[in-house]
This record gives C-alpha cells, sequence and structure tokens, in this order.
C-alpha cells in the first residue's frame, strides 16, 4: 500500500511504485487525489496501469474506470436536508442517509491504450462509456 499527503510525496509514490509488482491500482477518495487527478492520470498512464478511481472525474481526465456516489444525487439530498433546514427542522434531528445513487464510468480509449478488453456485460450495465 503507497500513501501520500501531499503532491511530492505522490510523485514518490509513483517512483517507488516502479520498484514493486503492482499490476493495478486503486484509489481512495481523498481531496488531494481530486486537486491533482489530471496529474495522476498522467503518472499512472505512463506506468502503463490499469486504476479504479472515486469518481467520474478520473474517467473525464482519461483514467480506466471509476464506481462511485453520484455527485448530482449527494447534491439533490443536500438541497433537500437545506431545504428541510428552512423550513424549521433542527438538523439534528435530520437522519443520516448513504447515498443510493452510484455511477460506473468507462473510458474506453484508456481501456484500448492499455489492451484491455472490457466485457459486454459490464459496457451494459456502465452509466457512461467514454469512447
Amino acid at each position: 500500500m503507497l500513501s501520500a499527503g501531499t503532491e511530492q510525496e505522490v510523485e514518490a509514490a509513483f517512483t517507488n511504485l516502479a520498484q514493486s509488482s503492482v499490476d493495478a491500482l486503486v484509489f481512495d477518495p481523498d481531496p488531494l487525489f481530486t486537486n491533482l487527478r489530471r496529474k495522476i492520470v498522467t503518472l499512472v498512464e505512463r506506468r502503463a496501469l490499469p486504476a479504479i478511481y472515486n469518481s467520474r472525474d478520473y474517467p473525464d481526465a482519461g483514467g480506466l474506470i471509476s464506481y462511485g456516489a453520484s455527485f448530482t444525487g449527494l447534491y439533490r439530498q443536500g438541497g433537500i436536508y437545506i431545504g428541510r433546514i428552512l423550513k424549521g427542522a433542527k438538523p439534528t434531528d435530520l437522519p443520516v442517509v448513504q447515498p443510493t445513487k452510484f455511477e460506473l464510468v468507462i473510458n474506453l480509449k484508456t481501456a484500448k491504450a492499455l489492451g484491455l478488453e472490457v466485457p459486454p456485460t459490464l459496457l451494459a450495465i456502465a452509466d457512461e462509456v467514454i469512447e
């Protein structure tokens, strides 16, 4: 497992990655990673590794695949909560809710560049396929 808390540590982690026998990468949701997503996608691309991310921002930036909560759904739920609070509800009385809408986004251009064939069944259930 590699970890990083700064941009320099991200670069160092990828340098150390070259010395290990890693076949794929899984990225945790992290504001630092989100802010550096284009750089991270480029570093992953240089290593020619498949990677999965937590938000659609990564495949949009050239990453292979993402699976995570829909930001639209999260914002909608936040709006519902704000509406309840503005109508007088106490925030402490509102229930904690989990996301209910998740998105699977696949970047086929990246898959082809990696020499990967994405199964048709996976493409069929994807919320978006970037060609």
